[in-house]
């Protein structure tokens, strides 16, 4: 009976003498990140950096040399109200849910593709940077629309009365661009906007992986919060001065009347602008749009 009891128990032990091994068998693979959650997000971040998206898109369009922050934040708010400073908000949460959502989604596929390829292998820098600018190139033309509808509904205000849109909200906005001006005029600024999600994307990834790389090798650092924080500050710096002229160029055509107004193309906006504005014209909104891409890279 005894030697019975003994075999089973040693057999079927009630605790296992090495924990470790119990752990290891309970242990759960790490949850993966779905792309959604960054679009999620962006909306997210959306909501709370409107006013500075504002800023931004009133700065770019004006033609004057010397434009301030505080001095476009105090027209608007003395104009309009506080309220003025969320114009368009619709638009900025729909731009991000389709932009944002779509490169997301295609960077995923991208890089689980890439993945498969070398065997699971981590991948590099530079076919992280691929995977990220095929991503880019895809939110930026799924987010063209929103994004046209976002910028004519900031700067509305702005015009005069006879040449103001005044769409009700986003979906209005989109409605009624494809009536008035034909489903194509719902592209405009196609060109800079995806050129801008390209540079924006490449630089975000380069420039926060070179510099956390050389905060690490300095010994000076640790991978933690604070060195993730200074990359991200710098990389949204880099990216954001890289891509400023594209996105002049995008808010320029996007808020100029039917057709894209005098515009015959980028290049002609960009030739246009150099003559009339100076080579600085190409930074205007400098400032509100280096706090909010920061906000959205951290």
């Amino acid at each position: 009976m005894s030697s019975t009891l003994a075999t089973t128990t040693k057999e079927k032990p009630l605790f296992d003498a090495h924990p470790s091994r119990q752990t290891a068998k309970r242990q759960v693979a790490p949850v993966k990140t779905q792309w959604w959650f960054g679009g999620i997000a962006s909306v997210a971040a959306a909501l709370c950096t409107h006013p500075l998206d504002t800023l931004k898109i009133r700065m770019q369009t004006s033609t004057l040399r010397n434009t301030s922050v505080f001095g476009t934040a105090a027209a608007i708010v003395r104009s309009e109200g506080v309220s003025g400073l969320y114009a368009g908000l619709s638009a900025s949460v729909l731009r991000q849910a389709t932009y944002s959502t779509a490169r997301f989604a295609v960077y995923d596929i991208v890089k689980g593709y890439m993945v498969r390829k070398s065997n699971g292998a981590p991948l590099s820098v530079p076919y992280q940077i691929t995977a990220a600018v095929i991503g880019g190139v895809a939110g930026g033309i799924v987010g063209t629309p929103a994004d046209l509808c976002n910028i004519r509904m900031q700067n509305d205000a702005k015009l005069p009365p006879e040449l103001q849109r005044n769409y009700r909200n986003a979906f209005d906005g989109l409605f009624r661009i494809a009536r008035e001006e034909g489903v194509r005029s719902l592209f405009l600024g196609l060109g800079p906007n995806v050129q801008r999600a390209i540079f924006m994307t490449a630089g975000q990834i380069a420039s926060y992986d070179v510099v956390k790389q050389q905060m690490l090798a300095s010994g000076k650092f640790k991978d933690d919060t604070t060195t993730h924080f200074a990359s991200s500050l710098i990389a949204g710096l880099v990216a954001t001065t890289i891509c400023s002229p594209f996105d002049v160029l995008k808010t320029r055509i996007m808020s100029a009347s039917e057709g894209g107004g005098a515009y015959k193309s980028s290049l002609d906006a960009f030739f246009k602008i150099l003559r009339a504005e100076g080579p600085m014209a190409f930074l205007k909104g400098w400032v509100p749009s280096v706090a909010s891409d920061v906000a959205n890279v951290v």
